[in-house]
């Protein structure tokens, strides 16, 4: 979702465009064998680089939103709930036609067909977020989002038996079970768990909050320097709390626990900071460009770099004998014999990164904006 108000300072779009840019880095190694470990995600407590992708996304999403709804006055008006509805259920559905691409396949078994997937959480973090600044303000909207963060720990706590952070056992888990059925939830872990589950997106949708609570500080950016120390302080104090909190509840991007809420939205203000330092308040508009292509698109870019991958993996070639995938088969015979197993994993994903950004910079001097 882009911001299209003409407030829209140019140090958002890019850290939108480096958030792209990084997601697809993360999302498309040559092969899952060979990535560098700061391209992964922690395997389960901890934050690595790649887990602070999607809550950067989450925050951009919230700052943009502030911008957009100033045309609204801020006021929950019928034209304005319906726009907030129809953006939420249509990214929720290209997340659910995303999943289930190619759509039509003769082994094909919907009976384990996976519901939720990041396209989901952005979208019902967004409507959840959106009715509620739009019905909240001020210190009550600080309130109401330190509330969420509190009940969201005290039910994993209370309710996730012996060991109520574990991947077996917490009760994020046991309520996605119980409303969408294990055959429907993430397999990758070994056993049914979703990561972008149902009842985690509940704290999510405050990492939007905290994305939309930045934005209100650019509403009046008269004095542009006060501004950057604004971000500076929220920041820090943010990533300290997450941290401190994280000693008793441990910072997990995979059930989204309080403390990386915190933690994540703290970081992802800081980076805000230094691209409004950088960019607007410095002027440094050459740097930011670039990441600027990247942030034109991003639901677009999203969807076609994740069929591009599943499309690939569908096709196959016959390589030494055996049949791989189209997608093992660029790897093994372009990347791999270039900078061998680890550094042509990683020149394969940067490979894509280059191509899409140039698609959108295509798609930008053709003035073509996918808008949802």
């Amino acid at each position: 979702m882009n911001d299209t108000n003409e407030e829209r300072i140019v140090s958002l779009d890019a850290l939108r465009g480096l958030t792209i840019g990084f997601m697809i880095l993360v999302n498309t190694p040559g092969s899952w064998n060979y990535v560098y470990a700061p391209l992964r995600h922690a395997k389960w407590h901890g934050c690595t680089p790649t887990d602070l992708v999607f809550p950067f996304f989450l925050f951009i999403v919230g700052t943009a939103m502030r911008f957009s709804f100033s045309r609204f006055d801020y006021k929950p008006s019928s034209l304005l709930i319906k726009k907030i509805i129809w953006r939420s259920v249509t990214i929720f559905v290209i997340g659910l036609m995303l999943n289930a691409f190619p759509f039509i396949r003769q082994d094909w078994d919907w009976s384990s067909f996976r519901v939720m997937g990041v396209l989901q959480r952005i979208g019902i973090a967004y409507g959840i977020s959106s009715i509620a600044v739009l019905h909240i303000h001020g210190k009550q909207l600080f309130y109401f989002s330190t509330f969420i963060l509190l009940i969201y720990w005290f039910v994993l706590l209370f309710f996730g038996g012996v060991n109520p952070y574990s991947l077996e056992t917490n009760i994020v888990r046991t309520i996605d079970m119980a409303l969408l059925g294990e055959s429907h939830l993430y397999g990758g872990t070994g056993i049914p768990f979703d990561p972008e589950g149902l009842f985690s997106t509940i704290p999510a949708a405050v990492s939007v909050i905290i994305g939309y609570a930045i934005g209100e500080r650019f509403q009046n950016r008269v004095n542009g320097i006060n501004v950057f120390y604004q971000l500076i302080k929220w920041g820090v104090l943010g990533t300290l709390l997450g941290m401190i909190w994280g000693l008793v509840f441990p910072i997990n991007k995979q059930i989204w626990t309080s403390s990386y809420v915190l933690f994540t939205g703290g970081i992802a203000t800081l980076f805000m900071a230094g691209f409004y330092w950088l960019i607007d308040f410095k002027g440094f508009h050459n740097i930011a460009w670039p990441f600027v292509i990247f942030g034109t698109n991003s639901i677009f870019v999203y969807a076609a770099s994740g069929l591009w991958s599943k499309a690939l993996l569908l096709i196959n070639f016959e390589y030494k004998n055996r049949v791989i995938s189209g997608y093992g088969y660029l790897y093994k015979t372009i990347f791999q014999p270039l900078a061998g197993d680890l550094n042509g994993s990683f020149l394969f994903a940067l490979a894509h990164v280059v191509v899409f950004w140039l698609l959108l910079y295509w798609m930008y001097r053709k003035k073509i904006f996918i808008k949802i």
